[in-house]
């Protein structure tokens, strides 16, 4: 594949520290996802060798395409690192230049990069160089805290080095995810590049999806916590797009969305770390479903992959009401 699709009809999943891992990204696939995100994936780790590191890489052929997120404050590191993951099979990149977090934060990373502009420009051109124009995105925010808007200036220059595509999550670094984003910034985004712009940030629901393409013009939309209370999210938003007065949305089938995760993480890794991992995961599901406590109560008690696969189909009865 020479170029990712980027257009309404074709949404994407977020990279999600914790979560967007092989099963869950293949949970996405199933639903309507047409392009994933690896968890962002520390490219100091793979230079080193670090635990755990490697494994968020893991993917199969029917994970495709596939957009490894990387992240790091040294462009050096990118080129020590990126040239064996295309030899192992990766195509296309994404520089993670909006993440929050304080521990990204401090690696010199994530929306840290907005307080070096040519820092940024440099890692994204370094990345275009190793990995090949229409390989490589950028993934960003409006400035580390607000009154000091530089997504504009800095998506020119990511446009003249050639990245390919533009992801804005429209909140300022200081904000993480509090407040409310600013659709009205990827408008102004979308009007001031050539390069496709891809929005996030607040799209819950389908129907929030439907709204910020309509406000903004933008080309596609990127999934993140919409998907993680519900991967139906991307078959919903596809219904409603293809009908936007389609009144019967394809219903959220909790059992089943649970037992196909279940079974999907136990035949990627049985490990105890990950029967763990996805025993915490699954009340996700149930958010704001009456009897939410005796669910997570059942789920959480579980000792075993069988009674937490026994656990998801005696609530595979129970429905909730989505948007």
């Amino acid at each position: 594949m020479k170029s990712l699709p980027i257009s309404p009809d074709k949404p994407w999943l977020a990279p999600l520290a914790g979560y967007s891992d092989l099963p869950f990204r293949m949970l996405c696939r199933n639903r309507g996802c047409a392009v994933a995100c690896t968890e962002m994936v520390s490219v100091k780790g793979l230079k080193y060798d670090g635990k755990g590191t490697k494994a968020l890489l893991a993917t199969c052929q029917e994970d495709a395409p596939l957009v490894v997120q990387l992240f790091g404050g040294e462009p050096q590191d990118y080129s020590d690192t990126m040239p064996q993951l295309i030899d192992e099979g990766h195509t296309f990149f994404d520089l993670n230049s909006g993440c929050p977090v304080k521990k990204v934060l401090k690696t010199g990373g994530g929306s840290a990069l907005h307080l070096d502009p040519d820092r940024l420009v440099e890692t994204a051109a370094t990345m275009v160089k190793i990995a090949g124009e229409g390989h490589v995105g950028v993934k960003f925010r409006l400035g580390f805290m607000s009154g000091e808007d530089n997504y504009l200036e800095i998506a020119r220059r990511l446009e003249d080095v050639g990245v390919a595509w533009l992801t804005m999550h429209p909140r300022y670094a200081k904000q993480m995810f509090s407040g409310k984003a600013d659709w009205s910034k990827l408008a102004v985004l979308k009007q001031n590049v050539s390069v496709p712009v891809i929005g996030s940030g607040d799209l819950f629901t389908a129907e929030d999806a439907m709204e910020c393409i309509r406000q903004t013009g933008i080309d596609g939309i990127m999934f993140a916590r919409g998907a993680l209370y519900d991967p139906a999210i991307f078959v919903r938003y596809l219904t409603l797009l293809d009908d936007p007065r389609c009144d019967s949305l394809p219903p959220f089938d909790l059992g089943k969305t649970m037992e196909e995760h279940i079974i999907s993480t136990r035949e990627f890794d049985g490990s105890k770390r990950s029967f763990r991992k996805i025993r915490s995961i699954l009340p996700r599901y149930a958010k704001g479903m009456d009897g939410i406590r005796a669910i997570r109560t059942k789920l959480t008690s579980c000792e075993d992959w069988d009674e937490l696969i026994a656990a998801a189909r005696e609530v595979s009865t129970l429905t909730r009401e989505r948007c």
